[in-house]
């Protein structure tokens, strides 16, 4: 009796192992960022089996950038975390010591394997003729964006038409009214990036949806082509989504190899050609000239070079009390 208890309990705890094994892999990203997944996971797992591993199972959770970034915080056991800007991985760090503060130094790039730019949707024909950040803010135009304090998507909108205003010889103070009014023209703050697509495409709210490029190329997919047209303004803030292992989860679950191996692919052939299928721009040169035609040419401004560490924008516009709010709650 006690030998077959023993070989029980030899045969649940191996069970347990492989079950352990066998975890799936949690990347916790951000709204629009779904359709670029869809086809990156199938030729990770492929790869990885290639390899010369056992296949492995992939779960995705998407939402508002920085709403998702507090659930790992607050404890959804995130592998891997795939946010638009570094202010939401920063967070990993100051608020759950989960990462090292140096987690961006850890892969190519500051750890963002692409590029975006924030791009203008408007209505079929463009009855409102809405080229540039200035028209956003004419009298009846209602601009729809998600919320900066739960978005990413929101915040490079900010920042755009804020560097917009710099561009073009205006002040700080100046800037900040222009954001002001430009946040004073939409009806309602989104949490995310895809619900502001929703309420723009679905709901039919609003004259111009404020997104990333990539967006665009989904609402087309999923909506079709002939319902909306997309204007590239003077100006855009440089999105660059960056990634990182959650250290504290993977080493826990005994999952860091898969993991690392998991975010390293993002610089591969594939993940880059798979990236600009998805309308995001490559880093890899020869694959965004390759890709040219859907690229346009836009004249990008390097957030940290004009507004600072990621961590000084977070504290000056975004946290409570910040630039944001002052301004949003001049129109309360």
């Amino acid at each position: 009796m006690k030998r077959l208890f023993t070989a029980s309990f030899i045969a649940l705890s191996l069970s347990a192992v492989s079950a352990l094994q066998a975890a799936p892999l949690l990347n916790v990203s951000y709204d629009v960022m779904r359709d670029f997944y869809k086809d990156y996971n199938p030729a990770f797992q492929k790869h990885w089996v290639e390899q010369g591993n056992k296949a492995a199972q992939i779960q995705m959770s998407h939402g508002g950038s920085s709403k998702q970034a507090r659930s790992v915080i607050d404890g959804l056991p995130a592998d891997v975390i795939t946010m638009n800007m570094a202010t939401d991985i920063n967070a990993l760090y100051e608020y759950g010591k989960l990462i090292p503060e140096n987690w961006a130094e850890r892969l190519p790039n500051n750890s963002a394997p692409f590029t975006s730019a924030t791009v203008l949707i408007v209505r079929k024909g463009n009855p409102k003729n809405l080229q540039d950040w200035p028209d956003l803010l004419k009298d009846g135009v209602q601009v729809i964006v998600p919320n900066p304090k739960t978005s990413g998507n929101g915040r490079y909108t900010y920042l755009s038409a804020w560097a917009y205003v710099l561009k073009n010889g205006g002040s700080a103070q100046e800037a900040q009214e222009f954001v002001g009014k430009l946040f004073r023209q939409a009806p309602v703050l989104d949490t995310g990036g895809r619900a502001a697509t929703s309420t723009f495409i679905q709901n039919q709210i609003g004259d111009v949806l404020v997104t990333f490029e990539n967006e665009a190329e989904m609402i087309a997919r999923e909506f079709g082509r002939g319902s909306f047209e997309v204007v590239y303004p003077s100006v855009s803030a440089e999105a660059e989504p960056p990634v990182t292992v959650v250290d504290k989860v993977v080493d826990r679950k005994g999952s860091r190899a898969l993991a690392e191996a998991y975010l390293t692919y993002l610089w591969s052939d594939e993940a880059q050609r798979i990236a600009a299928n998805n309308y995001l721009r490559p880093r890899n040169q020869e694959i965004l000239t390759e890709f040219a035609d859907r690229f346009p040419k836009v004249d990008f401004m390097p957030v940290e070079a004009t507004f600072g560490s990621w961590s000084e924008i977070q504290k000056t516009h975004f946290n409570d009390g910040g630039i944001f709010d002052q301004v949003y709650a001049d129109q309360q």
